[in-house]
C-alpha cells in the first residue's frame, strides 16, 4: 500500500511538472515598412496579466507555462495590435507593426492598451518619441529635441540664449546626456537656439528625473538617453527641409537589403549670411553631422557604428572668433547568447573641444574634454517573474584645461599649456526587475563605483591644507598662498574614490488604471562643470575629483500616483520628490575662473537640497491632443563657515541656486484640423531666474558704489510665451514620387520681452544708478519646406 502511494504521489507530482513546463516567447519588434526596430514597445499577456517592453535594440523576451495566450502590442504613433501566440516550445517571432496611417492585413486593429506603464516600478520617467515631437510647435523652422523636453514638468532651462536644461533644480553639468551611449557634453547649438540633435536622425528617446536605473551613473540629476534611426534596410530614401534660418538633408537606405542599412544626415545654419549682405562683420552659425551603419551577422549577432560630428562658431567681427562642438563615434555590437540573455558591448569614444581666437590681444585659446569608454551590459530574462541587467563599464579621461598660443610676435604672449589632468572611473552594476504579486512589482539594484584622479600633475600643497582662506577683517573668503608643491609621474594615483549607489522603486497597481509607485536611488558624480554663468557655455572647463574637489552624492525619494482615465484617453501623472546633494561646489566673490590652474583657490564645498511637486495631465487620442505639465518646486544651496569664526556664504544660512523656479507651467496642444492641416501651441510660463540686485548705495570719491544684497535673494521677471505652428500637407499626386509639406511657425507670438539679465550702471549723464533689461529674442516667425522622397 504505501508502495502505491509513493507511485502516486510521483505521477502527480510528474504531471504538475509537466503542466508547468515552461517555453520562450523572444524576438523582435519592427516597423513593417522600412525592418527598423523599435525601443520600449508595450506587451501585455492577456491571461497572465504579464506587461513588459522590447529593449533598445527591439528584443524582447518572455517565459511562461506551455498554453495559448493573447499578446498585445501598443506603440505611440503606431497601430494597436493582437495577437494569438500557440506555445508547445521555444519561439522566436519577429513582429512588424504599422504606423496609424498604414493598413495591416495580419493582425486586429484593437483599443489602445497602457497598462504596462501603470504596472511597471518605472516612475520619474517620461518618453517621448519621434512622431509625438514632430507633432510639437515648430521652433526656427524645425522640431527641436530639447525644446520638447522643457514642457515636461521638473525641467527648465537658465533662460533665452543660454545652453543647457536644468531637472529638478540640478545643474546643467549634471545631466548625462546619451547619443547611441556616446556622452554629449554640450547639448545645444548657438548658445541654446537649436539643439544639437537632428530631429530627422532620432529614433527615440527617453528621460530618466529619478529612479534611475543602476546602468547609468556618473551623473546627479537625469539621464536623457536618445538613439539615432538605424536606416531603412529594404527602400533608399531621402528627406530634408529648407528653412530661413537653417537647412537639413538625410539619406537612408540598405546596404545589403534585408540585412543591413545606413543612415546620414546633414544641417547647417545660414542666417549669418544674410549679415555679410549688410556689411555686418559678426556671425554665428553651426553645423552637423550624423552617421549610423547597422548589419545583421545573423539572427543572434549584429553590429553598428554610428557616429555624430558638429561645430559652433560665434564671431564678433576679426578680434574674436569662439568655436566648440562634440565629437563622437561608437561601435556596438550585440549578441544572442539564448532566447533568454541577450548582450550588447560598446566601444565608444567623446570628444568635446571649445576654443577661442582672441586677435584683439593676439592669442589662441584651445581646451576640452576627450573619454574613451568602453562598457560590456547583458539583460537575463529568467523568467515571467525576474529580469537581470548587469554590466561593467569603464571610462578614461583626458582633460585640457587650456592651452594658449600666441598670433602674433608683438603680443608678448608666450605659449602655455596648463596641466592637463587624467582619470579613471569604472563601475559595475545589477538591477532586478521582480513581479512580487499581481499587484506588487519592484526594481532593486546597485551600482558599485571607483574614481582614480591620475598624474601626472604638478599640483600646489596650503597652509592646513585649505586653498581657500578667511580674512576675518574684512569677512570674505580669499585665495591661500601655496606653500610648496608635489609632483605625481603618470598615472600615479593622486586621489581615489569608491562608492556605494543602491536603487530601488516600487509599483503597487490599485487596478488597471491606478498605481502607487516609490523610488530611492543615490547617485556619485566625479566632474564638476566649472562655470560662473547659470548653464554650460563654451568657456566653461571640466575637471576632476581630486582631494579638493570632492565627489557630489545625491539621495533621492519619489513618490507618484498614476491614473489611466476613460479608456486611456486621458492619463495622470503625480509625484512629489526630495533630494540632497553633498560636496556641491560655490565660488568665493570675485572667483577668476579662466585659465585658473589652481581652481581650487577660489571654490568651497557646500550641500544643496531640492523638492517638489509634478503634476503631468495628458489627452492622448482624437484629432486635439496634448498635455498640461506643472511644477512646484524649491533649490537652494548651502555654505557653512568651516570654523566658528567664518560666515560661509549667506552667513551659512539656505539660498537660492542659479536654477530654482519656484512654478514652471507648460502647455503643449495639438489639433489636426483636416488631412491637410494640422496645428500646434505652446505656453510656456516660470518664475524668474534668481539674481543678487543691490539693495542700497554709497559714495566713494565722487562715485555711486551700489551695495548688493545676499546670493540669489532676488528674482528675475516672469518668463513667459507662446509658440505656435501650422503644417500644410497638399495631397499627394500619385504620380510624384515624393512627398511634401510646409511648416509655418512663430516664437513667442506676443512679443515678450523676456529678461535674459539686469545689469546696473551709473548714468553718465545724472550720476544716478539705472537698471538695464537685456532680452535677446522678441517676436520670430518661421518657414520651412519639408520633402520626403
Amino acid at each position: 500500500m504505501p508502495k502505491k502511494i509513493t507511485l502516486l504521489l510521483l505521477l502527480l507530482l510528474s504531471l504538475f511538472s509537466f503542466s508547468q513546463e515552461k517555453v520562450t516567447l523572444s524576438g523582435t519588434i519592427s516597423d513593417i515598412k522600412n525592418k527598423e526596430t523599435l525601443i520600449g514597445v508595450s506587451l501585455f499577456i492577456e491571461e497572465t496579466k504579464t506587461s513588459f517592453t522590447t529593449n533598445e535594440y527591439g528584443f524582447y523576451s518572455i517565459t511562461l507555462p506551455k498554453g495559448t495566450y493573447t499578446l498585445l502590442i501598443s506603440y505611440v504613433g503606431y497601430q494597436t495590435s493582437q495577437e494569438i501566440i500557440n506555445l508547445t516550445q521555444d519561439i522566436r517571432k519577429n513582429i512588424l507593426i504599422a504606423e496609424t496611417s498604414q493598413q495591416l492585413d495580419e493582425v486586429v486593429i484593437i483599443q489602445n492598451n497602457k497598462r504596462v506603464d501603470i504596472r511597471k516600478p518605472e516612475m520619474s520617467v517620461n518618453k517621448l518619441t519621434i512622431q509625438e515631437i514632430k507633432e510639437m510647435p515648430v521652433i526656427f523652422g524645425e522640431v527641436d529635441i530639447l525644446k520638447s523636453i522643457l514642457t515636461l514638468p521638473g525641467v527648465t532651462n537658465a533662460g533665452e540664449g543660454q545652453s543647457g536644461f536644468n531637472v529638478r533644480g540640478g545643474g546643467a553639468d549634471q545631466n548625462l546626456v546619451l547619443l547611441d551611449e556616446a556622452t554629449i557634453y554640450n547639448s545645444s547649438h548657438l548658445f541654446g537656439l537649436f539643439s544639437v540633435f537632428n530631429p530627422d536622425a532620432i529614433k527615440d528617446l527617453k528621460l530618466y528625473k529619478g529612479g534611475i536605473p543602476a546602468r547609468y551613473g556618473g551623473r546627479l540629476s537625469s539621464v536623457l538617453d536618445i538613439y539615432q534611426k538605424e536606416g531603412n534596410k529594404n527602400d533608399f530614401h531621402m528627406n530634408g527641409g529648407i528653412g530661413l534660418i537653417s537647412s537639413r538633408i538625410l539619406a537612408e537606405g540598405p546596404i545589403v537589403k534585408g540585412k543591413g542599412s545606413f543612415v546620414v544626415a546633414g544641417r547647417a545654419s545660414y542666417a549669418h549670411l544674410f549679415l555679410k549682405l549688410t556689411n555686418n562683420p559678426n556671425s554665428a552659425y553651426f553645423y552637423d553631422l550624423n552617421t549610423k551603419l547597422s548589419y545583421s551577422l545573423n539572427e543572434k549577432n549584429n553590429i553598428y557604428l554610428s557616429g555624430y560630428f558638429g561645430r559652433d562658431v560665434f564671431q564678433l567681427s576679426d578680434s574674436f572668433i569662439n568655436t566648440y562642438g562634440n565629437s563622437v563615434i561608437n561601435f556596438r555590437w550585440n549578441h544572442l547568447f539564448s532566447d533568454k540573455l541577450f548582450s550588447n558591448l560598446s566601444m565608444i569614444y567623446s570628444d568635446y573641444y571649445y576654443g577661442l581666437n582672441l586677435d584683439i590681444i593676439g592669442f589662441n585659446w584651445d581646451s576640452g574634454i576627450k573619454n574613451y569608454n568602453i562598457k560590456y551590459d547583458f539583460k537575463h530574462y529568467l523568467s515571467d517573474k525576474l529580469k537581470l541587467t548587469y554590466g561593467i563599464n569603464s571610462n578614461y579621461f583626458d582633460f585640457n584645461p587650456g592651452k594658449i598660443e600666441p598670433t602674433r610676435p608683438e603680443s608678448g604672449i608666450n605659449e602655455d599649456q596648463l596641466d592637463k589632468k587624467f582619470a579613471l572611473e569604472n563601475a559595475f552594476y545589477i538591477d532586478a526587475e521582480h513581479q512580487i504579486s499581481k499587484k506588487i512589482a519592484i526594481t532593486y539594484g546597485v551600482r558599485l563605483s571607483s574614481f582614480l584622479r591620475l598624474g601626472q600633475q604638478t599640483l600646489n600643497t596650503y597652509a592646513n591644507n585649505q586653498p581657500v582662506t578667511f580674512n576675518p577683517n574684512f569677512l570674505i573668503y580669499e585665495s591661500a598662498e601655496p606653500i610648496g608643491t608635489v609632483s605625481y609621474g603618470k598615472n600615479e594615483t593622486i586621489a581615489n574614490f569608491n562608492n556605494i549607489e543602491p536603487r530601488f522603486a516600487i509599483s503597487y497597481t490599485i487596478n488597471d488604471d491606478q498605481s502607487i509607485k516609490g523610488s530611492y536611488n543615490r547617485m556619485s558624480q566625479y566632474l564638476h562643470l566649472i562655470s560662473n554663468t547659470q548653464s554650460p557655455t563654451p568657456l566653461d572647463v571640466w575637471a576632476p575629483s581630486d582631494q579638493y574637489l570632492k565627489p557630489q552624492i545625491l539621495d533621492q525619494v519619489a513618490l507618484g500616483y498614476f491614473q489611466n482615465l476613460k479608456d486611456d484617453k486621458y492619463s495622470l501623472e503625480l509625484e512629489t520628490f526630495f533630494k540632497k546633494i553633498k560636496n556641491r561646489v560655490d565660488y568665493i566673490d570675485g572667483a577668476n575662473l579662466i585659465a585658473n590652474e589652481a581652481i581650487e583657490r577660489v571654490v568651497l564645498n557646500g550641500q544643496a537640497r531640492a523638492y517638489g511637486l509634478e503634476v503631468l495631465f495628458r489627452k492622448n487620442t482624437g484629432r486635439f491632443k496634448g498635455w498640461l505639465s506643472y511644477t512646484l518646486s524649491r533649490t537652494e544651496q548651502k555654505v557653512e563657515g568651516r570654523t566658528p569664526v567664518e560666515t560661509g556664504i549667506n552667513n551659512g544660512d539656505w539660498y537660492k541656486t542659479g536654477f530654482d523656479k519656484l512654478h514652471n507651467l507648460a502647455v503643449v496642444a495639438n489639433y489636426k484640423w483636416t488631412e491637410k492641416w494640422r496645428f500646434s501651441a505652446n505656453l510656456t510660463f516660470q518664475t524668474g531666474q534668481p539674481v543678487t540686485f543691490p539693495n542700497g548705495k554709497y559714495e566713494y570719491e565722487g562715485i555711486t558704489v551700489p551695495n548688493y544684497s545676499s546670493r540669489n535673494e532676488d528674482n528675475l521677471p516672469a518668463y513667459h510665451r507662446i509658440d505656435v505652428s501650422a503644417t500644410l500637407t497638399p495631397r499627394k499626386n500619385k504620380k510624384r514620387k515624393w512627398e511634401a509639406e510646409w511648416v509655418f511657425g512663430i516664437y513667442n507670438l506676443y512679443n515678450r520681452q523676456n529678461a535674459a539679465s539686469i545689469t546696473f550702471r551709473q548714468n553718465q549723464e545724472t550720476g544716478t544708478n539705472e537698471a538695464l533689461r537685456l532680452s535677446i529674442f522678441g517676436i520670430v516667425p518661421s518657414a520651412t519646406y519639408n520633402v520626403k522622397f
